[in-house]
């Protein structure tokens, strides 16, 4: 229904029945199927990252290409706000995905220009399963990013920071910085992504900043078997390096595998990942299968 939470998913919570799988790089995982799925979700995440950088589909296209940076990085905040939308009834496949027809119709029609002012209208807009937009604080958390982005001058200056910093320590203030009300740690997280793959800005993670128990968190614990953020941080970069992966894909990837109701794509297609899954597999020390 639109406006409501549709897109809700429910977190896995039964373990699949443990054979005697070992990695000291996933120590929570007993079973050999789980670590098939979450390299899997891995190497699917990295595709889509590499898919915003070299042909990205969609709204990201128009982010890409927009020569104002303001309406660029507006475009954007909508997106990590709002969330693409998914298929009804997706579910996941060893090699396939089933893909909504328009994943940015909400997005299209919330959509308003950043040099007008003013803010959209969210009433009844379609919100996706990563969605940050919660129907009972209307529009306050977009008008709380809008003052955000005026007190820094504009959108470019609150997101370029320091132009001698370095990429990721851009993203660690920014990431800081973008704390507001209403805006979660899943979507800051997507747009400082986003915004780098896309190349609007210089921006890149070395960390996956936990610290408020979301979903991507708690799937964390159960892979790295340990509750304690500076480990899972350290065991999530650990992890990004033998599978050879980016960082930045554990979050989109950690967050698919906890949740039974199918992958979450995020408008993307990212369907050519058989070596990143295999890369992925690898290092876990699982068969590839078909």
């Amino acid at each position: 229904m639109a406006g409501a939470r549709s897109g809700v998913r429910i977190v896995r919570s039964v373990r699949e029945e443990a054979d005697g799988f070992r990695n000291e790089l996933v120590p929570g995982l007993k079973a050999s199927s789980d670590a098939e799925r979450l390299a899997d979700e891995f190497a699917f995440a990295a595709a889509r990252l590499a898919e915003l950088a070299s042909d990205p589909p969609g709204i990201y296209a128009e982010i890409a290409v927009e020569p104002n940076r303001e309406e660029a990085t507006w475009l954007a905040f909508l997106v990590a706000y709002l969330s693409p939308l998914e298929a009804d009834g997706a579910r996941r496949g060893a090699t396939s995905t089933t893909f909504p027809a328009d994943p940015f119709v909400g997005i299209r029609a919330a959509r308003t220009a950043w040099a007008t002012g003013e803010l959209p209208v969210l009433d009844g807009v379609p919100i996706g399963p990563r969605t940050a937009h919660d129907p009972s604080r209307g529009d306050r958390t977009v008008a709380a990013y809008r003052a955000w982005a005026g007190r820094a001058g504009s959108q470019a200056a609150a997101f370029t920071g320091e132009v001698s910093w370095a990429p990721q320590r851009r993203f660690e203030r920014v990431f800081e910085r973008l704390a507001l009300p209403g805006l979660h740690r899943t979507a800051r997280f997507e747009l400082l992504t986003m915004l780098g793959r896309l190349g609007v800005y210089d921006l890149r993670a070395d960390t996956l900043h936990f610290g408020v128990g979301d979903d991507v968190e708690l799937a964390a614990k159960r892979v790295f078997g340990i509750g304690e953020r500076a480990v899972l941080e350290r065991r999530a970069a650990d992890l990004a390096e033998a599978t050879e992966l980016p960082l930045e894909a554990l979050d989109l990837g950690l967050f698919n595998w906890a949740h039974l109701d199918g992958r979450v794509t995020l408008g993307a297609t990212a369907l050519g990942y058989d070596s990143a899954r295999s890369r992925a597999r690898s290092a876990l020390g699982t068969a590839l299968r078909s």
